[in-house]
């Protein structure tokens, strides 16, 4: 049932027929999933849903699908695409949920140096279901967790939330999250190398977002090169000492340097 509906983006007449209901029904926006391969005739139904999504005032994200190739110039109802081994995969395969840090170590210098990856990432249970009770820990901290929001660029984040994150989570990691934006004016490489540890610093309007994650065995320290940023204090998110919580403190960066520390699979974020 999770799978329905079916049939309705292959042909012409059933797309459009399906788009109009939707519009009638003030939807807009769809999200398309199990594309089949990059044959020809796919790629023309990539184009084709979104130019009668187009028509029919629809925004359109595409989930088990190819890598985005310059269709958020072609098209504006264009938001993201998948086209990554997404967070569902940190349940059903053992090796995804061991190597979490060290594949979002690689990201941002592979996957998502091409525009939108919807990760659907920011996961804060402790185990990788709604019960939160056992089954699949996550290896990964609430920092580090934290950090992908900035770190993996997609114009609708989807944070993984359960019900119980509303209570349960720390007040710092919840306001965090409402007031991250979507889109970014300037995106800077700190410091990193792929699949050991990675730092972005990502702009909108005034404020400056600088995250970090740790793909590595051993805890990581830091001496970042921050002298761009114009606001010299800040406030930092880092790993604490219980392994998934965080901390928040304020910081500064002097000689426009700031040093950080990352747990092993943990990370960072400071707002400026």
């Amino acid at each position: 049932a999770f799978q329905t509906p079916k049939d309705k983006m292959h042909t012409a007449i059933a797309r459009k027929k399906e788009m109009k209901w939707l519009q009638e029904n003030g939807v807009k926006g769809i999200k398309v999933d199990f594309m089949g391969g990059d044959k020809q005739t796919t790629m023309r139904l990539y184009e084709n849903i979104l130019s009668d999504a187009n028509d029919h005032g629809l925004q359109v994200f595409f989930h088990g699908t190819t890598l985005p190739r310059g269709w958020e110039r072609m098209y504006p109802n264009f938001v993201g695409n998948e086209a990554v081994l997404a967070s569902e995969m940190l349940v059903f395969v053992e090796d995804v949920r061991e190597k979490e840090a060290f594949y979002a170590t690689l990201h941002p210098f592979i996957r998502n140096s091409v525009p939108t990856m919807e990760f659907g990432g920011v996961v804060l249970n402790k185990y990788l279901n709604k019960g939160n009770e056992d089954g699949q820990k996550r290896l990964t901290t609430n920092a580090f967790q934290l950090a992908t929001g900035v770190l993996f660029q997609n114009p609708v984040q989807m944070f993984a939330l359960t019900p119980n994150n509303l209570t349960d989570a720390p007040k710092h990691e919840l306001d965090f999250m409402r007031a991250l934006p979507t889109t970014w004016d300037e995106t800077k490489f700190i410091d990193g190398y792929p699949g050991e540890y990675a730092v972005i610093a990502r702009k909108h309007g005034e404020t400056w977002y600088v995250a970090g994650v740790n793909g590595g065995a051993e805890s990581k320290v830091l001496n970042l090169d921050l002298s761009f940023i114009p606001k010299k204090d800040g406030v930092l998110i880092r790993d604490g000492e219980e392994g998934l919580t965080s901390v928040q403190n304020e910081v500064s960066i002097t000689d426009g340097t700031l040093e950080v520390e990352m747990d092993s699979r943990g990370g960072f974020v400071i707002k400026f």
